[in-house]
């Protein structure tokens, strides 16, 4: 097997991964999914979550299997690079960190002045805004460059602070659970499910990304799968239990509902609970912004180091061991982003540049299947031959299919303009 290690430090394990795959993908969606849902197929919202979440636990398989055979940091970009070359290589990694990264970052960020600017109305001003989203780059940024150590025991108490709310509300809600609002008639229609399926998949995404960090787990050919399927499986549990509470405390009325988990806690906990529910929402997406932080970086790390993007950004920190230049690089496109407010534009492109990363994932599994690559070797191996890859891949074909052809149109264009990059920098280093 090649030698990946890249001289940083291994001290992550099993439960870091899979701690860091919930709180990257607990964020705002759950605290609004129970009502958008529940507008969709009724009663019957747990039907979605147990398709979806079994369509996004064949994908976390895709990426254990390959995250077992490739271990340096990057996750999608170092699968895809090293299963196809150089050329698919700098198109996933610029569509990964850029295309969907800084973009995520930058609204996450912004989701989390405009929740802040209900208490703090100073924060609808584009000063104060813009100094709010400095402080928190800065602060961000400087955590994950003095240690990725540090920057997990972070992630782990956001994680804990942000879900210990959230398994109150479900202890409350089991012990009250009024099944005459859980009960449903039929089974729902094919484009209903597919519909409310398509929301929660966004929602589920997100938290492979806890796997660009492979260079710096303890045994990453056991760790990274393992701490990936946990996560997921704890995350689709989670996410079911959160609807059946929210339907049994709410029934019909959960549809009307802006913050239907403040509503939830409001009927089982009282006025207080509302309280404690906001405040939870707030440090639930800054836990996922501050993992795009930690995670993301290390993407640019990978490419760089591969030659693909500029040789500073793959140098480590003497003291840290930390890719610094890596980390302030991201951190300052993303905050370019965020204060220019035209980010909010590009969502929807970074929603297909994630699923067409996914997509490449699950290609580069079969391509190593096929190839049976002896300097990548499985350390975890799904059963069943080509089964899961190919059924996994048919789906991802048909979610990219639902967008608009206008928005496919623009990251086709996205991809060409990446493709003349790669060619004229091809040209130069020739020269």
């Amino acid at each position: 097997m090649i030698d990946q290690d890249e001289g940083l430090k291994r001290e992550l394990g099993i439960a870091d991964v899979a701690i860091n795959v919930i709180n990257i993908a607990i964020a705002s969606g759950i605290f609004l999914l129970p009502a958008l849902i529940a507008g969709i197929l009724g009663n019957a919202s747990i039907v979605a979550y147990a398709v979806c979440g079994f369509m996004f636990l064949l994908v976390a398989l895709c990426y254990a299997e390959v995250s077992s055979r490739i271990t340096t940091s990057g996750g999608m970009y170092a699968y895809i690079e090293k299963a196809f070359g150089p050329f698919w290589g700098f198109l996933a990694n610029t569509l990964f960190w850029f295309g969907t990264g800084a973009f995520v970052a930058a609204a996450l960020i912004n989701g989390i002045a405009d929740m802040l600017s209900i208490p703090f109305p100073v924060l609808n001003q584009s000063f104060y805004r813009g100094l709010l989203f400095l402080v928190i780059f800065v602060a961000a940024a400087y955590s994950n460059i003095i240690g990725t150590k540090q920057g997990m025991m972070v992630i782990k108490f956001i994680t804990l602070i942000k879900i210990l709310p959230l398994i109150l509300i479900l202890v409350a809600g089991l012990v009250q659970l009024n099944t005459a609002n859980l009960t449903w008639q039929g089974f729902p229609s094919v484009d209903k499910l597919g519909t409310a399926s398509l929301i929660l998949f966004f929602a589920f995404a997100g938290g492979e990304t806890a796997l660009n960090v492979s260079g710096e787990m303890k045994n990453p050919n056991r760790t990274a799968p393992l701490g990936l399927i946990l996560g997921v499986i704890i995350l689709v549990v989670f996410y079911a239990l959160i609807q059946i509470v929210s339907q049994s405390a709410l029934g019909a009325e959960l549809v009307n509902q802006k913050a239907p988990l403040a509503a939830v806690a409001g009927v089982l906990l009282g006025s207080w609970g509302i309280k404690i529910l906001i405040g939870c929402g707030v440090l639930a997406i800054f836990g996922s912004f501050y993992s795009t932080i930690l995670g993301f970086p290390r993407v640019l790390f990978a490419g760089a180091k591969d030659g693909l993007l500029p040789k500073f950004l793959s140098t480590v920190h003497p003291k840290y061991a930390t890719p610094h230049p890596a980390i302030i690089t991201f951190s300052a496109i993303a905050f370019i982003m965020a204060v220019s407010g035209g980010f909010r534009q590009l969502i929807v492109l970074a929603t297909i540049t994630l699923l067409i990363t996914y997509a490449g994932v699950v290609l580069a599994l079969i391509r190593f299947r096929l190839k049976e690559d002896k300097a990548y070797p499985a350390g975890f191996r799904l059963p069943g031959g080509l089964l899961i890859p190919v059924v996994t891949l048919i789906i991802l074909g048909w979610f990219i299919f639902q967008s608009k052809l206008n928005e496919l149109i623009a990251v086709g264009i996205f991809l060409a303009v990446l493709s003349i990059i790669y060619a004229v920098k091809i040209f130069f280093s020739k020269k």
